[in-house]
């Protein structure tokens, strides 16, 4: 198969700046990486294909013969010269696989390079009432941290640790191969040191040479007023410390809100139902609305529907990390007494006696459409008989 032209493969035009083909190599190149694509037959190809054309554009000898004969200009078999392994360019593959967890085709995994520490996540539960307002907590995490014995590095008192033979400190080990785009060099991490270039032979006693103990910790976070429930809380730096002198990891919370019995939420606004009764919703009323910080005395209208929402504004949840508040949506239910005594019968009866039809314009507007819906029925019905005797 034809070989692409090693700008189309970066991405490039000719003429291409150093700066720009280095770049784009790095693009393809994180994009390829067999760590992101285990097993991917097709990305590997194509990984190979970016590091051939990085190989050659990123030689200024080779990419001029490359730019004036093709192909042809940097193929050995075609009296050019040019070929090589890829080992000239180890800066550069150095800091884009260091980024993965671990190494892969033809990369360098630079285990003993600073890596920063795990992320713990954690819950927290709160009130209905400590979200609104704001509160402070304790929780309790597990994580590694220096074993006090030795400092953390692994070896018992009066010792230190020594260079690893087997990779001369690099903490690496490297293993040339030829293969038809010429040799390429495979980094992988040392097994013997794990990548950290020292190894010890005295282990300390009480971390067993990890240089690391897991520790119960206890931490004070502070929950702002008006998180709302499933929020996620971010301590920078409180998770599991870094290797190699890299940033600790961070530890997320999540908040859990516990319900509250009569408020719901709908993010900064709340929302109260509060039953009135068939008088108050007739009559009109003043009804005792509760908020979250106070009672307050509110006047609905005579005539009010059943499901009715009033809005009070400003009374809801406070916006995090703001000076505005939420709403408090109340919604009135008219409760229907499920028993009545003799007395309350013969009241709503005479009640029921003394309402004019045009008081109630839903119930008449229903009647007149169910008046009408059924004298269609029974001329269709009459029509269709005539019809058949017709027949």
């Amino acid at each position: 198969m034809a070989k692409r032209d090693y700008y189309e493969v970066l991405g490039l035009s000719k003429g291409a700046t150093p700066d720009e083909i280095k770049k784009a190599f790095r693009k393809k190149a994180m994009e390829y990486h067999p760590d992101r694509n285990p097993d991917n037959k097709e990305a590997e190809e194509k990984f190979k294909e970016v590091n051939e054309a990085y190989e050659i554009l990123s030689d200024p000898q080779k990419k001029d013969r490359y730019d004036r004969f093709g192909h042809a200009g940097v193929d050995p078999n075609q009296g050019f010269g040019g070929g090589g392994g890829f080992s000239g360019f180890e800066d550069i593959f150095g800091d884009i696989f260091g980024s993965f967890a671990g190494g892969g085709f033809g990369g360098s995994r630079r285990r003993n390079g600073p890596r920063k520490g795990a992320d713990i996540q954690a819950r927290v539960a709160v009130t209905f009432e400590e979200a609104a307002f704001g509160t402070k907590q304790e929780i309790r995490i597990t994580r590694n941290e220096d074993c006090p014995e030795c400092g953390g590095t692994g070896a018992e008192k009066g010792t230190e640790r020594t260079t690893c033979p087997h990779c001369n400190g690099t903490g690496q080990i490297s293993k040339v191969s030829n293969t038809p785009f010429g040799q390429f060099t495979n980094v992988t991490t040392c097994p013997h040191c794990g990548g950290q270039g020292t190894i010890v032979t005295n282990p300390c006693k009480k971390c067993g040479g990890k240089g690391r103990i897991r520790k119960d910790v206890k931490i004070s976070i502070d929950i702002p007023a008006g998180i709302d429930n499933d929020s996620v809380i971010s301590l920078k730096g409180q998770g599991e410390p870094g290797l190699n002198g890299g940033p600790a990891g961070d530890v997320y919370v999540i908040v859990q809100v516990k319900p509250h019995k009569i408020f719901k939420r709908n993010g900064s606004d709340l929302i109260l139902e509060i039953p009135i009764t068939y008088p108050q919703a007739v009559l009109g009323a003043d009804i005792i609305v509760p908020t979250l910080t106070e009672k307050i005395s509110y006047k609905i209208p005579p005539g009010t529907q059943h499901g009715t929402v009033f809005r009070l504004k400003g009374k809801g949840v406070k916006v995090v990390n703001s000076g505005r508040y939420g709403d408090l949506y109340v919604k009135v239910l008219i409760e229907i007494p499920k028993k009545i005594n003799g007395e309350q019968r013969r009241i709503l009866q005479q009640l029921e006696a003394a309402y004019n039809s045009g008081e109630h314009e839903q119930k008449k507007n229903f009647m007149e459409n169910m008046k009408e819906f059924f004298k269609k029925d029974k001329e269709n019905d009459a029509k269709e008989k005539k019809d058949n005797k017709e027949k």
